[in-house]
């Protein structure tokens, strides 16, 4: 699919990036551009890779005119960029919206302006059944990118969503990893709370799955196992070989739920099991194609899907964080 072809990503130099960009370069793409507005990062992301079919733009996807120019000749869009911490949206909702809800409406005119054959929106299950101004702003990238699909153009749109990837910049893995060394204390805003998790490796081969496989319109859902807080946090102590680590409650932020959702009740009235690694979210737009497309999937069983069902346990938990490479 990406052999030969020119591909931007937007926010490429943070970690999902960084990922993408390194299981791109081994498909054979004519040229990968990283579009950012971190120069130093651009720089540093440069050196480490040295490769010939890897370029950078400086620019913002706030910036329309500069977004129109870097999709010019482009056959696929990977939309990463965005305000992702809740508690920045919160505190700053003017930018979020401007960088998460604009920045998006300005990737798909630019993307439809230039003819780009399929443009792939990163979202989060803080999109589902939004709790706070970061969800809230994804969830209108959601149906922006849904709506795009109605706008006769050439260009396909199609969202990928998922929970939390380990080892992503300000990771809960890091964070513990830095407290536990540093502090000798592991701080939990709640003993109570879940989240999704999935591996950046793993993580990017099921977006590349739904790159593949997505029609247009519709919002493929990761599969991805959850795990109690606390939990993981008792497994990187054990790990660290450190005695007298105390776990603190330190109380939920703005924003901020016990457990997460990667679909919600209103939702599941429309989700279809694509296979055991992807739910699919049709639209309620009319958009009978894509309903004929998945007609041979059976609707889900299930009205929610939450972060405090089928919990890993900490052998599957030290598992995952072993793949990741987060253990000693």
């Amino acid at each position: 699919m990406f052999e030969n072809k020119r591909i931007l990503v937007t926010g490429g130099t943070g970690s999902w990036g960084y990922e993408l960009v390194a299981q791109l370069l081994a498909l054979n793409p004519k040229e990968v551009i990283v579009y950012s507005r971190n120069e130093s990062s651009q720089v540093a992301m440069s050196r480490e890779f040295e490769n010939k079919h890897l370029s950078f733009r400086i620019g913002d996807i706030r910036d329309k005119d500069a977004l129109v120019m870097a999709c010019q000749g482009m056959d696929y869009v990977f939309h990463l960029a965005a305000l992702k911490h809740v508690p920045v949206c919160e505190d700053q909702p003017y930018e979020a919206l401007k960088t998460n809800v604009i920045g998006t409406q300005n990737v798909i005119e630019a993307a439809i302006d230039n003819k780009v054959k399929k443009v792939f929106y990163i979202s989060t299950d803080k999109a589902a059944n939004p709790s706070n101004f970061y969800g809230m702003t994804k969830a209108i990238g959601e149906k922006l990118i849904v709506y795009a699909n109605l706008l006769n153009s050439e260009t396909r749109f199609v969202t990928v969503r998922g929970g939390n990837v380990l080892g992503t910049n300000g990771s809960v893995v890091h964070v513990f990893k830095d407290q536990i060394r540093n502090k000798g204390l592991v701080s939990i805003t709640d003993m109570e709370m879940t989240r999704f998790f999935l591996t950046l490796r793993d993580a990017i081969k099921l977006l590349f799955k739904a790159a593949e496989e997505s029609y247009g319109g519709e919002i493929f859902v990761m599969t991805m196992p959850a795990c109690r807080i606390v939990d993981m946090a008792e497994v990187l102590i054990e790990d660290s070989g450190r005695e007298n680590i105390s776990i603190v409650e330190s109380g939920i932020r703005p924003g901020e739920k016990i457990h997460e959702i990667l679909m919600s009740d209103f939702e599941s009235l429309t989700t279809v099991v694509y296979d055991e690694e992807y739910l699919v979210i049709l639209p309620t737009l009319h958009m009978p194609e894509l309903k004929e497309r998945y007609s041979h999937c059976r609707p889900v069983s299930f009205s929610s899907f939450s972060s405090n069902y089928h919990l890993m346990n900490k052998e599957e938990i030290r598992d995952i964080l072993q793949r990741g490479g987060f253990l000693q």
